[in-house]
């Protein structure tokens, strides 16, 4: 049944970014420039009995359905942040083809936005993969940076673990990948929140937190803010958790613990703290280390499509 209704909203979403009728249709997008630097951001615009639905991927965060959507022709205006302190931002966007450009504004400040059209990136899974290597070697951090200062990184290597001591600095690998079969073991101490991030844009929510902390889409095992696991399996203080993970254009399949949680779902686009938003383009591994100190990590091994 999943795989039927996520081939449905595939479908849907292929129609809809084909829509001949409203060129604002569609999955759009956003690498925006700001004083600390690129910030990924995505919106997704379906049209319902002519009336536009707007979902919106901030920089951080979960995404969101925005209530203050006008459009009129190729011109779209949105309303962002109704409620919080300050003033809200304001997107004022014109399309056309592949483009969704414009200007934010709050306040007397402004900023350009430059939205493209998300790509399909329909593949087909390969025949075969090629054996497993290491991506941590179990005695150093060869392969892997931290993000931004290292002077705030607190990731280690202890008894052949992956440590992050305390909260810091992100990690990230050296490496860039497009389609892969990752495995990687983690054990998170109690109210732990962090993540691990895929090709860099699309997090698998690692946390301990208390279930009503967290709607089912923001908790361990889901890609965080977009899908779900089917199913909620127990959690027990102090135990390593497997993860293997698949994701072929963007396609994922997430197995934790030997069981099958995420099956062939499609993600629709990036997720919070995403590096950026060039989806078609191979992307590294990075861990969240600025949430929570005291996660571990071992066995962190990739597979890749085999020739």
């Amino acid at each position: 049944m999943q795989r039927l209704f996520a081939f449905a909203l595939t479908a849907l979403w292929a129609h809809a970014a084909c829509a001949q009728s409203n060129p604002l249709v569609g999955r759009w997008n956003f690498n925006i420039t700001t004083a600390g630097g690129t910030r990924a951001a995505w919106l997704g615009i379906t049209e319902k009995s002519g009336q536009l639905e707007v979902w919106y991927q901030p920089t951080g965060g979960n995404v969101i359905q925005l209530k203050d959507v006008k459009a009129t022709g190729s011109h779209l205006t949105l309303t962002i942040g109704q409620g919080r302190k300050g003033s809200p931002a304001v997107w004022e966007l014109d399309a056309a083809g592949d483009k969704l450009t414009g200007v934010q504004k709050r306040g007397t400040d402004s900023m350009p936005l430059n939205g493209m059209r998300a790509p399909a990136l329909n593949r087909k899974e390969p025949r075969n993969w090629t054996r497993p290597e290491p991506l941590f070697n179990g005695r150093t951090l060869d392969g892997w940076v931290p993000m931004g200062n290292p002077a705030n990184s607190h990731w280690v290597v202890k008894d052949g673990l992956l440590v992050n001591e305390d909260h810091g600095a992100n990690l990230k690998s050296t490496r860039k990948f497009d389609d892969f079969k990752l495995h990687f073991e983690v054990l998170c101490p109690d109210h732990a929140n962090s993540g691990f991030y895929l090709r860099g844009r699309y997090e698998v929510q690692l946390e301990s937190e208390p279930l009503s902390s967290n709607p089912p889409e923001r908790r361990i095992g889901s890609i965080y803010g977009r899908i779900a696991p089917k199913e909620e399996l127990p959690r027990v203080a102090g135990q390593w958790e497997t993860f293997d993970v698949t994701l072929v254009g963007r396609t994922v399949t997430v197995v934790r613990n030997g069981k099958t949680t995420i099956d062939h779902q499609e993600i629709e686009g990036i997720t919070g703290g995403a590096l950026d938003a060039n989806e078609a383009e191979p992307g590294p591994f990075y861990i969240q280390g600025d949430h929570t100190g005291g996660l571990k990590f071992r066995n962190i091994t990739i597979a890749l499509p085999g020739k």
